[in-house]
């Protein structure tokens, strides 16, 4: 298929490399004097065209000839003007829009396999955001991060201190799994990331995803968000709700933008800490970020065929941060955003084949991503088994990487080195879609596409240590460390055939297709040095002043590498079939139902439908509702990961875990069942209205079954009865003990939950000669209920194995992977060349539990709750962290400098709001040896909720358009 697609690529340059046409029609669209962006430009016949710059600029090259040129935009009333060319002639045509008293009608792909409807006429609820929207007046350099703050059901937490989680960005909807929402591009599935985290210190633990930010911005013309389980439509993943990305298709514009921004947080920035040698520190003004995007399209041909393509490129620098009112925290040195540099670009193309009603498309793309962060730190005298030691067992001090906790003179002593490993990770994506689509003369629309795309994540360990190396005299310890990884592959053949019947009813709708995919997933090894023990030793102190030997940690510190026995390669193929009807029963009465099938290698087969409807109570009120069944496939990635990870345990105490592979014989020593599908149950209901032509509000209410949810089950140690007799090979208990492993954990099917919330969005636009205002109210009110905990019989052999399996602490996670509540409130005003603007996001209330390292009280109903000791002596309290809601304050402002230059300026979290402390209030003495300080999910001064943790962000932006 490569070869096909360079074949492709070659026969579009030749294409374009032909003398172009010399007539043009070029202008500018406006809206009340304002400049226009993403309006749409078709020249008939010949249907070509394109579409309007960020400052309402197009251009078209055409024959000789007479054409109609019709200028559209949703939300607006369209525009057909005529026009004569003669050999050589150019013309000028400026044109102006009206809001049409349809506006915000968007007509949406998602929601119906066979055809857009307008967004307040969907049975089920669609979000519509422009790119260039989202993105002029944020600070904001990603997607999904542009996404979050405009979308209140869309949930996306940048993460710290979760290994690959950090370098890593996935989304979800509705308060659901990252896994659980099922992404498009351009209406074809998207192939999801190789990572799936099962660290203790990541959100969406166990977890798969579509990493947003991989597809360039750049390319992107605009993002539909479905906002209703859509697995009898779409297939697996789609319990949440899909996204859909469409790309570009400009033809004779280039668009040029830079942006660049950074945190000025002199609060909690670690250099304003009291004693700064305490932390990594780096730069008052830091997260320094650069971006730099470009787009740019050409015809092909005289029928309407265009390539264009967009691409990207980002670099950010670290933050670090710490409260400056805390003591220091011995587990989190450097807490903050890792580095991050990318790159890619995508393409969309599209060439008619002349003379048929058939046309060739292909999309695709690449990216790249380095990210480098910080793991925990390891302290001297707390890990003295994580430091390099000579034979002699005393410590090999590390200029560089290892640094000194004390006063400026003071005298170099071992019990205050510590270091921080770094964790690099190398994220490669690739993809290709090719297809073709016609229309046959019966009227049957169809099409048919193949999509490949693959993503592969490789680790390394920076400026770390193997610390059971044996170290002679002189000899320089190795720092760097090739940890391995893993890729994932997917291949997708789509077949679809849909029509319209305009006298059945007032029209019906009929689609059917099918689709064949193919996956493969593959763990590789990393070098020796990264996991091996090499055999040294340390002396430990008992408790009656003994000495004895013990062993040192083996492997890189902050992400031991894969082992020859973790690498597996697997693969599955699955075949689906649906069929869905759409009818307008009457003409205010919609009706759409979807029934689909699949079949997997792996796990079996599945079942899914889907009931939508939408009345029309009044011309401006329509009710509408849906019910559907929805499922989830295992993905490759839960079934076959395995790894020896490093985590966190109890006070910042640094373990080895083993992530038990589903398909292992110590699995099946163990009783763990295997994976199997998650199904869920959606309901919906809500209504759309729009009193006037220039309001509109649509309010949607839901409730999503869940069954067998696929989670990462608690930690378990050595000797549990559960994982076999420890003298017999095959068993866990077996490899725990002849191992360095001290705990394992698995995959499985085990919680049922709940999710129940409102959508609410409220648009007004309001427009005047050469001004115009737009207010937009949207938010989400959403809860998560554990309905039932599946345990094995065999881990339910008495309450602490109960507790373990799925713990308190994985509840919280669960119960609040979103806000209880976010709304955003968007207000833009613009006259002439100027355009000022303010947006406000409410983060509703977020709790999370600590691991918990005081006995709790006695009589309490749950004695496997974590507690914290008080720092006064007096008692323990319940460690649950607390993050009270907060509101965010955005401003910006954006001048047009010349016709095809604008300037965009603004401040991201003006007043420098943070999240509250992760830590309980009274219980945060380092010195009582049950601190809470540090024993949240990230570890740092704040937890990684959705408002994030870095406070004021200071942007400029330059648009330049050729």
């Amino acid at each position: 298929m490569i070869k096909i697609l360079r074949l492709i690529l070659i026969g579009a340059i030749i294409i374009a490399t032909t003398p172009v046409f010399a007539q043009t029609i070029s202008g500018t669209v406006t809206d009340a004097g304002k400049p226009l962006p993403g309006a749409s430009i078709r020249a008939t016949p010949s249907n070509i065209g394109g579409s309007t710059d960020s400052l309402g600029r197009y251009s078209l090259s055409l024959k000789p000839g007479t054409y109609k040129i019709i200028f559209s935009e949703v939300g607006f009333e369209p525009q057909t003007l005529s026009v004569m060319l003669a050999a050589g002639e150019s013309k000028t045509l400026n044109v102006a829009l009206t809001a049409s008293a349809s506006a915000l009608n968007e007509v949406v792909v998602v929601g119906s396999r066979g055809g857009g409807r307008s967004r307040l006429l969907s049975p089920v609820p669609v979000d519509v955001i422009s790119v260039n929207s989202v993105n002029d007046n944020t600070a904001k350099p990603d997607l999904m991060s542009q996404l979050n703050q405009n979308v209140p059901s869309f949930n996306y937490n940048k993460q710290s201190g979760a290994d690959g989680a950090d370098a890593i960005d996935y989304a979800s909807l509705r308060g659901l799994g990252f896994d659980q929402t099922l992404v498009l591009i351009n209406g074809v599935r998207r192939h999801e990331s190789a990572y799936v985290d099962p660290g203790e210190a990541a959100r969406g633990r166990g977890e798969s995803g579509t990493d947003l930010n991989a597809i360039p911005e750049a390319a992107i013309d605009h993002v539909e968000i479905l906002r209703d389980g859509a697995s009898a439509q779409y297939g697996s993943d789609a319990i949440a709700g899909v996204i859909n990305i469409v790309l570009r298709k400009n033809v004779n514009l280039f668009t040029l933008n830079a942006g660049f921004s950074g945190y000025d947080d002199q609060k909690y920035n670690t250099l304003s800490y009291p004693d700064p040698k305490a932390y990594y520190t780096g730069k008052k003004f830091d997260g320094q970020t650069f971006t730099l995007g470009g787009d740019y399209g050409f015809s092909i041909g005289q029928n309407g065929g265009f390539f264009n393509i967009g691409g990207n490129f980002e670099a950010s620098g670290k933050t670090l941060r710490m409260a400056p009112d805390l003591p220091i925290s011995p587990a989190r040195r450097a807490f903050g955003d890792g580095s991050v540099e990318s790159g890619g670009a995508m393409y969309n193309m599209e060439i008619p084949i002349k003379g048929t009603n058939t046309t060739f498309y292909s999309f695709g793309g690449y990216n790249y991503k380095y990210s480098e962060v910080y793991a925990y730190t390891r302290t001297w005298p707390d890990t003295p088994d994580k430091f390099p030691t000579d034979q002699s067992g005393n410590l090999v001090f590390v200029p560089g990487i290892m640094r000194i906790d004390a006063s400026d003179g003071a005298p170099y002593d071992p019990n205050n080195v510590y270091y921080n490993p770094e964790e690099d990770v190398y994220i490669t994506d690739f993809s290709a879609a090719i297809g073709f689509k016609g229309k046959f003369d019966s009227g049957w629309s169809w099409n048919i596409s193949n999509n490949t795309g693959r993503n592969d994540f490789h680790y390394y360990g920076q400026n770390t240590f193997n610390a059971s190396t044996i170290y002679t005299a002189g000899q320089a310890p190795q720092t760097r460390f090739n940890d391995g990884g893993f890729n994932y592959l997917q291949n997708t053949t789509n077949a679809d055939i849909t029509k319209h019947f305009n006298h059945v009813a007032q029209g019906m709708q009929l689609s059917f297709g099918t689709e064949f995919r193919y996956e493969r997933y593959q763990i590789y090894a990393g070098e020796p040095n990264s996991y091996n023990n090499g055999g040294a030793q340390y002396t430990v102190t008992g408790s009656q002043g003994q000495d004895s030997l013990a062993n040192k940690a083996p492997g890189a510190e902050g992400y031991p590498g894969y082992q020859p026995s973790d690498a597996h390669i697997a693969d599955r193929g699955s075949e689906a079939a649906y069929a869905e009807s759409a009818i307008d029963l009457t003409k205010s009465w919609i009706i759409d139902v979807a029934g689909r099938f699949e079949n997997y290698d792996d796990f079996g087969s599945v079942a899914t439908g889907k009931f939508a409807t939408l009345y029309k109570v009044t011309d401006n009120f329509n009710l509408r509702g849906s019910i559907s069944s929805g499922f989830r496939a295992p993905s490759l990635q839960q079934e076959n990961f395995s790894n020896t990870n490093t985590t966190v345990g109890s006070g910042g105490t640094l373990i080895f875990e083993k992530t038990v592979p589903n398909y292992s014989d110590i699995a099946r020593s163990a009783n763990i069942p295997k994976l199997t599908a998650e199904h869920s149950t959606n309901y919906s209901l809500g209504f759309t209205w729009q009193p006037f032509s220039n309001v509109t509000a649509t309010v949607d209410a839901y409730q999503i079954d869940v069954r067998n949810r696929i989670v990462y089950s608690g930690i378990y140690g050595e000797g549990d009865p559960a994982f076999g007799d420890e003298t017999v090979k095959g068993t866990l208990n077996y490899a725990l003990l002849h191992g360095d492993v001290a705990e394992a954990a698995f995959f499985t099917n085990a919680v049922n939950t709940t999710n129940r919330g409102v959508d609410i969005v409220i648009d007004y636009r309001k427009r005047w000669e050469n001004a115009h205002f737009n207010a937009t109210l949207s938010g989400n009110l959403q809860d998560v209920i554990i309905n039932k905990i599946n345990i094995p019989a065999k881990f339910n052999q008495n309450p602490d194995d109960s507790a373990t399996f799925f713990s308190d602490r994985e509840q919280y996670f669960l119960k609040y992977a979103a806000p209880k509540a976010k709304f955003n409130l968007n207000l833009d005003y613009g006259f002439g060349k100027w355009d000022f603007g303010t947006r406000f996001t409410y983060f509703g209330l977020v709790k999370e539990l600590g691991f918990g390292e005081a006995s709790p009280p006695d009589g309490v109903a749950d004695p496997y709750f974590p507690y914290v000791g008080l720092d006064n002596g007096n008692g323990v309290v319940p460690e649950v962290f607390v993050f009270n809601p907060k509101v965010t304050t955005d401003i910006y402002v954006s001048y047009k400098i010349r016709k095809n230059i604008s300037w965009d300026l603004g401040i991201d979290n003006l007043f420098n709001v943070h999240p509250d402390e992760a830590v309980v209030k009274g219980a945060t003495s380092a010195t009582t040896g049950d601190s809470s300080l540090g024993d949240s999910n990230s570890g740092g001064a704040f937890e990684s909720v959705q408002m994030g943790f870095n406070g004021m962000r200071i942007f400029t932006k330059l648009k330049w358009t050729f």
